[in-house]
């Protein structure tokens, strides 16, 4: 027989799921349960949040403020690595889990709790992300995963709000408006619902963080990005801490209609999912690293690192934070960024972030080689070697298959 289970630090969000999964946990196991709020940057969602939690039955809440940890930690690592998962996603609440995990853990420790728990379904992602966190930092800790636990009652959303309303737990989603939505300072998604027909374009009035780019300003707007190896510093010349640095540059972005995101991401369990992203600091930044890297890493290192961006972002997106290899990939991808600082220009309009200009004192970018006028430097005679060198190969290729 298991052993009672007496005390669970609970993944909180004062969202449907784990505003239920609190009156849940008391009443299936008896237990005392803490919840642990992490600001990530979901501004208003925190609003009333504590006498929330308590009103629901926990016995107390954490509500800590990981804005700068997870913006110098967890986004900046991502962002100097051009991290993009299948071409599209900035990996806004992969990055977020293993934060809110490990706190989480570090909770535990600190009120002797003996369970950890998250509400993460057994379809999705999170599940993953939280709980090879939680085996990575404190391999005993028990877990309870609410959506696959044997005593789980719901098997639905739609159960969950009825059981709120019949507990007077107040929710923040209705049957009308049932999609979810997850922010913090990197982006905020939208899944479910309404949006789980590919072919049904999302509603204007679930967007938060972003205007349409059609209602976004005529005039475009100037930012000048400053990086140091491979971190953004400063813009506009105002040197920012990395979690202001993120919340002005979603104002200016959002403002300009940046950073809408639509697609269909093949998840870690094995389906396919929709979701709706919007991520205007995150859009603008990644191009402006990239211009950036276009001036000051050699090519050979670009091309290696390049190869290297879809399993970091893998290793992201599938919850490996704390493995051995992320660690050792991370290694490499900060070695690449020794050169990369410098200052970007770029100019927003109607939904575009478009690079106009780009410097670095670390640049290997050379006028005097590159200009189509006369120069001095360069005898474009020597090119007729190199191209017969690599086209020799090309060359015997050809010759036998004309013999055979």
């Amino acid at each position: 027989m298991s052993k009672k289970i007496k005390k669970v630090v609970l993944a909180y969000s004062g969202g449907l799921d784990t505003s239920v999964i609190v009156r849940w946990l008391i009443e299936t196991y008896g237990c005392e349960v803490i919840c642990f709020a992490a600001d990530v940057g979901q501004k208003e969602e925190l609003t009333g949040l504590k006498q929330k939690a308590i009103r629901t039955g926990a016995s107390k809440i954490y509500i800590e403020d990981l804005r700068e940890e997870f913006a110098r930690d967890f986004v900046f690592p991502a962002l100097r690595a051009n991290a993009i998962y299948e071409g599209t996603y900035l990996l806004g609440t992969s990055l977020a889990r293993p934060l809110i995990a490990k706190k989480q853990i570090e909770i535990a420790k600190k009120e002797k709790a003996d369970s950890v728990s998250h509400g993460a379904t057994g379809k999705g992602n999170d599940q993953v992300r939280f709980e090879l966190t939680y085996i990575a930092l404190n391999p005993s800790i028990r877990i309870i995963a609410t959506w696959r636990d044997e005593n789980w009652i719901f098997n639905s959303r739609e159960s969950m709000i009825d059981y709120a309303e019949k507990h007077k737990i107040p929710i923040p989603l209705t049957k009308a408006k049932p999609y979810s939505s997850d922010r913090n300072l990197l982006h905020i998604s939208h899944e479910g619902g309404i949006l789980e027909d590919t072919w049904a374009e999302p509603p204007e009035d679930i967007f938060v963080l972003t205007k349409s780019p059609q209602d976004a300003p005529d005039k475009p707007t100037y930012v000048e990005i400053d990086f140091l190896k491979g971190n953004p510093v400063a813009v506009n010349g105002k040197k920012m801490s990395p979690a202001t640095l993120m919340e002005h540059m979603n104002d200016v972005a959002g403002k300009n209609g940046i950073g809408r995101v639509d697609m269909v991401e093949n998840r870690f369990v094995g389906m396919k999912s929709r979701g709706v992203y919007e991520t205007p600091a995150g859009t603008v930044l990644w191009a402006a690293h990239r211009a950036l890297e276009s001036i000051t890493m050699d090519r050979e290192v670009m091309l290696m690192r390049d190869s290297l961006i879809p399993k970091y972002a893998q290793l992201a997106y599938n919850g490996f934070w704390y493995s051995p290899e992320m660690k050792t990939l991370q290694t490499y991808i900060d070695a690449t960024q020794e050169n990369v600082t410098g200052t970007v220009r770029m100019k927003l309009y109607k939904g575009n972030a478009i690079v106009v200009g780009r410097k670095s004192a670390q640049s290997l970018y050379s006028e005097a080689f590159a200009t189509f006028e006369k120069d001095q430097v360069y005898n474009q005679k020597d090119a007729t070697g190199f191209i017969r060198l690599n086209g020799l190969r090309l060359r015997i290729q050809k010759m036998l298959k004309s013999k055979r």
